[in-house]
């Protein structure tokens, strides 16, 4: 059976798994490991990719990343590409370096966020590369090293993984560490590194309730069916409603001109409409945040914070949902 396409969906965990071609060596020393992460860390600089967990070993590497305004894709490219090059000319070699294709795996944030976290920064204890905890807190090739201060990125996300363990800085480095640790005794966890036919037996053979499933998508029926849907709607819906038209429903929606939408302010009734704009543009009709803050003015931080102000507005305010479920923007 072929492969299917990578899903590529902005504001959404990816736990990306790349390979040696052949399983070969991708660093041979620790210059290469050093390299690799200063590319890593100029692209998540940029502002427009999160990376919550890394792992590098000699011939693969983990990343969890949640991408915004530039897909994956790209980013992937840009890395991949770039280090590709520089270790075929240090190494006076030529031909693919990595194996055709990335494994890219969507991930819900909960139950799994922590869980990948976790799963990513054991890698090099599991491998055999450090003997114990006391030995991984320094590796400095995985962002546990980071989280913990024993090492500098650029780039990096550590707040955000922090304050799952406490608002006290020091209560919550001791909180991750500890969870960390009480992951040893779990091995390796297959059940967070592919798809696996997901059925829940109910009372005979004959009677079966069967999952939503995807081997691209690590979480439940219904993120499954969310994501999916999603990803059929959003090549559906993107020519039928250019940014032009979606900008006057929103106009419509809000009562707000489109003037104030697409010049940047801190009026609230205009900051409440860019944020309807940029969810509807990135979650219903699949454009990027890019081509959404192209209309609002916003930059990439101002159109990510637009969009989970977006969010939050469809969830919490009914009417405005009703409006735009009554002129036909989102199912109800």
């Amino acid at each position: 059976m072929p492969r299917q396409p990578r899903l590529d969906i902005p504001y959404v965990l990816h736990h990306v798994i790349v390979r040696g071609i052949e399983r070969r060596d991708i660093f041979a020393d620790d210059s290469d490991k050093e390299r690799f992460i200063a590319r890593l860390s100029a692209l998540l600089t940029q502002g427009s990719m999160k990376c919550f967990a890394w792992s590098l070993m000699s011939n693969h590497f983990h990343l969890l990343l949640k991408p915004s305004t530039v897909s994956l894709s790209e980013t992937m490219r840009c890395l991949l590409t770039g280090y590709a090059v520089y270790f075929n000319r240090k190494y006076q070699r030529s031909g693919h370096l990595f194996q055709n294709r990335y494994k890219s795996i969507l991930c819900e944030e909960e139950p799994y966020f922590l869980e990948l976290v976790r799963y990513i920064h054991l890698n090099p204890l599991r491998a055999g590369l450090v003997a114990d905890m006391a030995g991984l807190d320094h590796y400095p090739w995985s962002g546990h090293a980071v989280l913990l201060r024993n090492r500098v990125m650029a780039g990096q996300e550590r707040d955000e993984v922090l304050a799952h363990f406490g608002k006290n800085k020091a209560h919550a480095l001791s909180g991750y560490r500890q969870f960390v640790a009480d992951g040893i005794a779990a091995g390796r966890r297959e059940d967070l590194i592919g798809g696996g036919l997901k059925r829940s037996q109910i009372g005979c053979e004959e009677s079966r309730e069967i999952a939503a499933y995807d081997e691209r998508i690590l979480g439940s029926g219904g993120f499954v069916e969310t994501l999916t849907h999603g990803d059929s709607m959003r090549k559906q819906k993107r020519s039928p409603l250019s940014l032009a038209d979606l900008l006057q429903n929103v106009c419509e929606i809000t009562g707000v001109d489109a003037d104030a939408i697409t010049r940047p302010g801190k009026e609230r009734a205009s900051a409440r409409a860019r944020a309807i704009f940029c969810r509807l543009a990135v979650r219903e009709y699949g454009y990027t945040g890019k081509e959404a803050g192209s209309v609002t003015g916003l930059g990439s931080a101002g159109v990510s914070i637009a969009l989970h102000r977006g969010d939050k507005l469809m969830k919490s305010d009914t009417s405005i949902r009703e409006k735009i479920v009554e002129i036909g923007m989102i199912a109800r």
